[in-house]
């Protein structure tokens, strides 16, 4: 057995969560489990927060799409901040290659829509647009 080696520790496949429930809720979710909806407190709590997470999928999906890296040249219009603006939406602008922000972009606009710029390469912008992203340009 000596030359048994072990590779690596394996990986637990979830991780233990704390939260504070109120009794009436905790109450709720024990009548739950009592009458059989549910085998205990945390596979009702799993099952709520898989069903959040599904009826919120279209805007995961979006969000992902956001925070993924573009390679090449990527322009961001003032109509483009401006939907994202409308939709409530925060912009990460993570670039390789080229960034630019059009000149007719107000800096309180690109405040309001834009959280973060990370560019491998360039950004082009007005100096007031820098100026007022300068703590979200990493």
């Amino acid at each position: 057995m000596s030359n048994v080696k072990q590779l690596r520790d394996k990986q637990p496949e979830n991780e233990k969560i704390t939260i504070n429930l109120g009794f009436v809720d905790l109450g709720r979710i024990d009548l739950l489990v009592q009458e059989g909806f549910y085998s205990n407190r945390s596979d009702f709590i799993r099952t709520a927060i898989r069903n959040q997470i599904d009826a919120q999928s279209e805007i995961v999906t979006k969000s992902v799409e956001r925070h993924t890296m573009e390679l090449g040249l990527r322009d961001y219009t003032r109509a483009d901040l401006e939907a994202l603006r409308d939709g409530g939406e925060i912009l990460h602008v993570k670039v390789v290659g080229l960034a630019r922000i059009a000149a007719d972009v107000t800096p309180e606009l690109a405040k309001q829509t834009i959280g973060s710029i990370t560019v491998l390469g360039a950004l082009q912008a007005s100096r007031e647009i820098k100026e007022a992203l300068a703590d979200r340009i990493l």
